[in-house]
This record gives structure tokens, C-alpha cells and sequence, in this order.
């Protein structure tokens, strides 16, 4: 018998958790499983478990990169980062504070600098970051400047033309 958690998990993610029978593969590729309290493949295990409060509260929902590196080596094509997304959903909307609120802020920002440039743009986003979560603004300025250097961070944002499209596709998301 599938619980709700998982009905709704399944609902919302578009995949089959159930499919899941715990070989880790998720877990041991994870590049951000050492900052987690559970990993991917235990938060499947919670979500079969139907143990909603302990993951809505998790930082590991928040901490995921979203890299789907989980999803490439899942044995049953079950694509964990969209779990997550749906869990931090889940969380915002029953009234969860974020277990990572720096994540959170983030996420706030890019979404925020996509939406109106149409792109990303790295600089704009970590300078808001830094300036809104009181991080020191120069604390890596070594490692800005080498990237500026070499041309892969530019510092005046690219607008694109399909902005207003990119707007569009992030309301109807929401």
C-alpha cells in the first residue's frame, strides 16, 4: 500500500519513488551528500516511511544541487531532484521554514535575476546574495577576479531577447 506522502510525492514529481529499492548509487554520487543529515536515497526511504515532518524540516531538501547527478546513475531512471523540488514546495506551502535559509535566499535571487534578465548571471546574483545574507563582499575576490580575468564571469549582464518569454514560463511554473 502506497502512503500519501508518496502518492503526492509521486503526483508532484511526475516519477515513481516506489521504484526505488535502495542500492545508494544516488547517495554515493551526491556532490553535496556530506552537508546532509540524510541523503537522497534515505530521504526516498523517509518519503516511504511517510515521515513528512522530518524531511519538510530537513536541510537536505534545500541543500540539494539540483545537478541530477542522482538521476544519471538511479538504476530506475527515478529522478531525485525533482523529488526534492517537490518536497521544497511541499515544505513552503504547509508552512515549513527552510532547513537551509541561505539555499532558500538563493534560489529567491537567481529566480529573481532569470526572470528579469532572462538568463542567469552569475555576478549580479552572488553580489545580491552576498549583500542580502551579510556574507563579506570580498571574502573570495581572488578567485572573482581570476575568473573575470579569464572570461568566464562577465560583470555587466547579457539581457536576452526572450526575456519576457522566460518570464512567462516562470509564472506559469508557479
Amino acid at each position: 500500500m502506497v502512503n500519501n506522502l508518496a502518492q503526492e510525492i509521486d503526483r508532484r514529481s511526475g516519477e515513481i519513488i516506489e521504484l526505488c529499492y535502495h542500492c545508494h548509487k544516488c547517495t554515493a554520487g551526491c556532490p553535496v551528500v556530506d552537508a546532509m543529515t540524510y541523503g537522497p536515497d534515505q530521504i526516498l526511504r523517509m518519503i516511504a516511511l511517510d515521515q513528512s515532518d522530518e524531511i519538510l524540516q530537513s536541510k537536505d531538501i534545500w541543500l540539494c544541487a539540483g545537478c541530477y547527478t542522482c538521476a544519471t546513475r538511479c538504476p530506475n531512471d527515478i529522478d531525485i531532484s525533482a523529488v526534492m523540488d517537490s518536497l521544497r514546495q511541499m515544505a513552503l506551502e504547509q508552512g515549513y521554514k527552510a532547513g537551509e535559509p541561505d539555499a532558500y535566499l538563493f534560489h529567491r535571487i537567481f529566480m529573481g535575476v532569470v526572470s528579469n534578465l532572462g538568463r542567469s548571471h552569475e555576478a549580479f546574483s552572488l553580489g545580491l546574495f552576498k549583500v542580502l545574507s551579510h556574507v563579506p563582499l570580498l571574502n573570495d575576490m581572488d578567485s572573482g577576479a581570476s575568473l573575470f580575468m579569464r572570461g568566464k564571469v562577465p560583470i555587466i549582464p547579457k539581457i536576452t531577447g526572450a526575456r519576457r518569454e522566460v518570464r512567462q514560463i516562470i509564472q506559469r511554473s508557479k
